[in-house]
């Protein structure tokens, strides 16, 4: 499988999160979510995500094929510590509504889920 056919469930995994946050501004008007922790939890895990799949592909992939696969292991940590640290920031320094951050957060689930699913039941 070439490396752009691999890319093209990151990408619609992306696009379907995108979707849900943007659906769920709906719940904006009835006062069930803020807009802004919504938009942050959801462009957060979009960031993380998309970080984990690119993280993988360029960097983890080279390493362990010129066998440095602990090289490898010690940049994805770095990552997680990365975005570990980051999460502290932003829930320490800016504290988004906690429901509404939780709804961002959740749509990358529900957009793996519902990707997985569709890609089963309609699946090439």
């Amino acid at each position: 499988m070439s490396w752009e056919a691999q890319g093209l469930p990151v990408f619609r995994v992306e696009l379907w999160h995108g979707l849900l946050v943007l659906a769920s501004m709906a719940l904006v008007p009835l006062e069930w979510v803020e807009p802004g922790g919504l938009l942050l939890g959801g462009l957060f895990m979009g960031v993380n995500f998309l970080l984990l799949a690119v993280g993988v592909r360029w960097v983890i992939a080279p390493f362990a094929s010129k066998g440095r696969v602990r090289a490898g292991v010690a940049l994805l940590i770095l990552k997680f510590c990365f975005l570990l640290g980051a999460s502290w920031v932003l829930l320490t320094r800016i504290a988004p509504d906690a429901v509404s951050f939780a709804v961002g957060v959740n749509c990358l689930i529900l957009a793996i889920l519902w990707d997985r699913l569709y890609d089963t039941r309609f699946g090439r």
